[in-house]
């Protein structure tokens, strides 16, 4: 009997050149994981790439080879995607700040890393995620670091909060490279 088999990767399936795909991410510490979508919501592709600066190099031109990138959808633009969204504005994309998936989402369809990142490309091509991603520089991020470090010197835990190890990792690759391993 002669078996089919499936290929274990996804297999690279370029949009034409010419038309538009989003990019939607779910940024973590290390590790980002993107997926690319077409703007009638196939899934063209979706993988982790490193949060580095050499890693989003390689996530963009991932994304652009498969159509003309204009848009994406980025979860947590304030902390681990802070660095991420400033190279995408860089590059002229449009970055839409998304939030996480609805409880009742994740349970229907699992969460995984890749789930996210497709449900963030799909949020700013449904119209659900609109707000401008954060910009990271100005007046508010002046007062949002201020209250940052007030909080941290009046209730010092044995611990760094999760907003005050995102603030020191996420928005400099460069900087956080040294202790990754």
């Amino acid at each position: 009997m002669t078996r089919i088999t499936q290929p274990t990767a996804p297999c690279h399936v370029p949009a034409e050149a010419e038309e538009d795909i989003l990019l939607g991410v779910d940024t973590h510490k290390d590790v980002h994981a993107a997926a690319v979508i077409t703007t009638l919501g196939a899934v063209l592709d979706g993988r982790g790439f490193p949060a580095t600066a050499e890693g989003y190099r390689q996530l963009l031109s991932r994304a652009r080879s498969f159509g003309m990138l204009q848009r994406a959808g980025v979860e947590c633009t304030g902390s681990y995607g802070a660095a991420l969204t400033r190279h995408l504005r860089a590059e002229g994309i449009e970055v839409t700040e998304v939030n996480q998936p609805d409880k009742a989402a994740r349970r229907r369809h699992g969460k995984t890393d890749a789930v996210d990142a497709e449900a963030a490309a799909r949020a700013v091509l449904s119209g659900r995620a609109t707000a401008a991603a954060k910009t990271s520089d100005g007046p508010v991020e002046m007062l949002r670091l201020f209250k940052l470090a007030k909080g941290s010197a009046i209730n010092p835990g044995p611990r760094p909060s999760t907003s005050s190890r995102a603030f020191w990792f996420a928005p400099m690759p460069n900087f956080a490279s040294p202790w990754q391993g």
